[in-house]
């Protein structure tokens, strides 16, 4: 059955008002579905996990492109029209639609890949359950554009920071098509952009068993404050260190003393690359109390 974006998305607006709190901004732009698609590869045969289906458009050109598609959503009017406009394909199990946040509702096992216009609003908790839960699976998403670009660290050191460097971690970020604010209806405030996460386990290719937790909480604390010196923002203990077993207060104080004449720590949170976070990380996590 052949689907007009913006007819699925009139479709759904005439029944039910847009709720913002939710972040419905409906892609009605095919040339950027067919972006996503084209960035997500061949999906043909596989699972793929869509977040906020809203009225279709997207669920469409993945099924349309072979793949069975789970869709979690949190708004009922949107699941009803679901309901009624994606009958046969759900009949036939290609697509099974989730009731609930997927912030917390329980993910499909076996995902072959995330594909999905996410909810900006819920991006960076989404993206730390990724992380958390799924970070061998590839995702292709369309976000807020400056948060794409501090995604991907994509301008040098102003765009360097905890939320880069966290993914950094477990994925190569790859910057998709810009998508300007008349791709949508209602139309957001904010450019979006496509963006491709490629997994890949960076601490296995350096041979470092840190916690991430402790490269996080690092990398976190001393982001707070770009003007100042790593000295003097690794005085304080990071506030949940407390989380990470074997970690206390007093243990980090001896390690950060211990590591006072290292040359990073006069350096700005801004200036080290990923590296050498890692590095610095292995040198605090080996302090023995």
């Amino acid at each position: 059955m052949e689907r007009d974006a913006r007819f699925l998305v009139d479709l759904l607006r005439d029944r039910y008002p847009v709720v913002r709190e939710l972040g419905q901004n409906y892609l009605i732009d095919t040339s950027v579905l067919n972006a996503a698609i084209e960035l997500a590869g061949d999906i043909s045969n596989q699972h793929i996990l869509e977040i906020g289906c809203g009225p279709g458009t997207l669920t469409h050109h993945l099924l349309r492109a072979g793949a069975r598609v789970s869709a979690i959503e949190i708004d009922e009017g949107s699941l009803e029209h679901m309901r009624l406009h994606f009958e046969e394909e759900i009949e036939s199990g290609q697509l099974d639609l989730i009731n609930g946040d997927a912030l917390v509702v329980p993910w499909p096992n076996e995902i072959d890949a995330i594909i999905a216009n996410i909810p900006y609003q819920i991006s960076s908790p989404l993206l730390e359950r990724m992380q958390r839960e799924i970070r061998t699976t590839p995702a292709v998403l369309l976000v807020q554009e400056e948060f794409a670009e501090r995604m991907a660290m994509a301008i040098g050191p102003l765009d360097r920071g905890p939320l880069g460097l966290s993914l950094w971690l477990d994925f190569d970020v790859i910057l998709g098509r810009g998508v300007p604010p008349s791709c949508f209806s209602p139309q957001p405030r904010v450019h979006s952009r496509l963006i491709r996460l490629e997994p890949i386990d960076r601490l296995a290719e350096m041979d470092s068993n840190i916690d991430r937790r402790m490269f996080r909480q690092v990398t976190s604390q001393c982001f707070n404050d770009r003007r100042r010196k790593l000295r003097n923002l690794m005085k304080r203990a990071p506030r949940r260190l407390s989380r990470i077993p074997g970690w206390h207060r007093e243990r980090w104080k001896l390690a950060i003393a211990s590591l006072q004449d290292h040359p990073l720590f006069d350096e700005r949170s801004d200036m080290l690359e990923p590296e050498e976070w890692v590095s610095l990380c292995e040198e605090i996590s080996s302090f023995e109390a």
